[in-house]
């Protein structure tokens, strides 16, 4: 569906999701609670099949925000087209999941942002990410030990080749050499690779992009100057006055390139040089505040949104109460302003360990597994909501009816924030999307040119009116 290679800005490898995190929760159009299938305690339980969400932030979002809504078990199926993006998903729910007592609310949500988006770490960054690499090989080796420290996650259904190649990208992780990927280097090969001429004329072409494609489609809240900062250098978020300089070795995947004709791998940077991360966390908002313009410009940045959203998000896990900032920092708050969890730690009266998780599963499937998945019997009407990344749209097949429990819920992410697409051909993916859907047996609820999503619902007939908005996720919105 989309052309992905190296001489473009998808790249072939993607790292990050190219449309906001949702609350999947307040996203499914099913209203009755009684059409889920009870779990053996009797609750309800929610099935979501991600089929490349890539970065985990949809499950992120549900899992934080899941206190909001009547009780149910959540269980994701996570399904992907590369085992980098896995490694990295488990990366980012260790983090979140760390307790409290050993990482603060804003340095999780610094490290996330930074492991996410940038192409150099922080000393510290890096020290941490070779701790996890460790934890990590033991998990894939021992599923005994990874149950024990990690129950939340389930990778068993994962293949043997799986676990071999997925320890030995944690053991890549662990190196110290930063020789061994030397992403300055290969960041600019990309960049003049996709660039080409226009190369010395890069910062206008960045302004082009941001303010005719980005900032028109919906992505106010990225400026110029975080925008630039990451097309020339990889670096998205620097919320700390600190030395970035050691690289993020997660952003490495392989492919085969041609050598003399026969076909060779590498090691090396193939992701997004166009878009950036900006988009999963940086553009939309709960807190008005921060969406606030001055002269009709944004008065907060991307990175600054994005640093409150996972704060926000992290901390309604820790305390299932919603986030409010601090009151001296008012309209103002941002960064250091936010309010630590320490705080407020005994006023909440939480206990300490990891926040709690009982209700929600995550389930790492075998790549590209979709097109057999149908023929197991314990998946058939299984699943209420299914997401589908604008990647990996090739696989909305037919037989995705037979997984689909009755009015289950279709998202499809749309290419609005791909920057390499001309306004027509984002509208024909679009319109290419809606026949897949309506092939599978899926009818659109809401399909506009506006919206980030396509979403659709299993059935006979339209359900529901066109809108422009998810419902809100407030006890007056329909739940699932």
């Amino acid at each position: 569906m989309i052309a992905a290679g190296s001489g473009n800005g998808f790249g072939t490898t993607a790292w990050w999701g190219f449309s906001p995190a949702l609350d999947l929760q307040a996203a499914c159009l099913e209203t009755s609670v009684e059409r889920l299938q009870a779990s053996q305690e009797g609750i309800p339980s929610l099935n979501i099949l991600l089929v490349g969400s890539i970065d985990g932030r949809h499950i992120l979002k549900t899992m934080c925000q899941a206190h909001r809504w009547p009780r149910r078990k959540i269980n994701f199926y996570v399904l992907e087209n590369n085992l980098e993006t896995v490694g990295r998903q488990l990366l980012f729910l260790s983090l979140a999941l760390e307790p409290s007592e050993k990482r603060g609310l804003q340095e999780k949500s610094e490290m996330f942002l930074e492991l996410m988006g940038n192409t150099l770490l922080r000393s510290q960054t890096a020290a941490y990410l070779q701790e996890k690499a460790n934890l990590f090989i033991r998990y894939v080796t021992d599923s005994d030990f990874q149950q024990a420290h990690l129950p939340t996650v389930d990778m068993s259904a994962l293949k043997f080749k799986e676990r071999d190649h997925l320890e030995r990208i944690f053991q890549f992780w662990r190196n110290p050499d930063p020789q061994a990927f030397p992403i300055k280097h290969l960041w600019d090969l990309r960049l003049r690779q996709y660039l080409g001429t226009r190369y010395d004329a890069r910062r206008g072409v960045c302004d082009w992009d941001l303010t005719m494609k980005l900032q028109e489609r919906g992505a106010k809240a990225i400026n110029l100057r975080e925008f630039f900062r990451w097309r020339d250098t990889g670096v998205a978020f620097d919320t700390r006055e600190a030395t970035y300089e050691i690289p993020n070795k997660t952003l490495a995947s392989g492919r085969l390139l041609r050598h003399k004709g026969e076909p060779m791998p590498a090691r090396g940077y193939w992701g997004d040089i166009a878009t950036g991360p900006f988009i999963t966390f940086g553009i939309e908002t709960e807190e008005s505040s921060l969406l606030k313009t001055i002269n009709g410009v944004p008065s907060k940045s991307a990175q600054e949104i994005a640093l409150y959203n996972l704060t926000a998000l992290l901390y309604e896990l820790r305390y299932n109460t919603r986030y409010v900032p601090s009151e001296s920092s008012g309209e103002e708050s941002h960064g250091s302003d936010f309010r630590d969890d320490s705080r407020v730690h005994s006023r909440l009266d939480v206990s300490s360990g990891p926040p709690p998780t009982e209700d929600v599963r995550i389930y790492f499937l075998p790549l590209n597994c979709l097109p057999e998945l149908h023929h197991k019997e314990k998946y058939q009407k299984l699943f209420n909501i299914i997401f589908f990344s604008c990647s990996m749209v090739h696989f909305l097949k037919p037989n995705l009816n037979l997984m689909s429990a009755p009015k289950a819920t279709l998202i499809v992410e749309l290419t609005n924030f791909l920057p390499d697409l001309r306004n027509e051909h984002v509208s024909a993916f679009s319109s290419q999307v809606t026949n897949l859907a309506r092939e599978a047996g899926f009818l659109t609820v809401e399909a506009t040119e506006k919206t980030t999503f396509s979403l659709f619902q299993l059935g006979d007939q339209k359900v529901g009116e066109t809108h422009n908005e998810m419902p809100p996720p407030a006890s007056t919105a329909p739940g699932p």
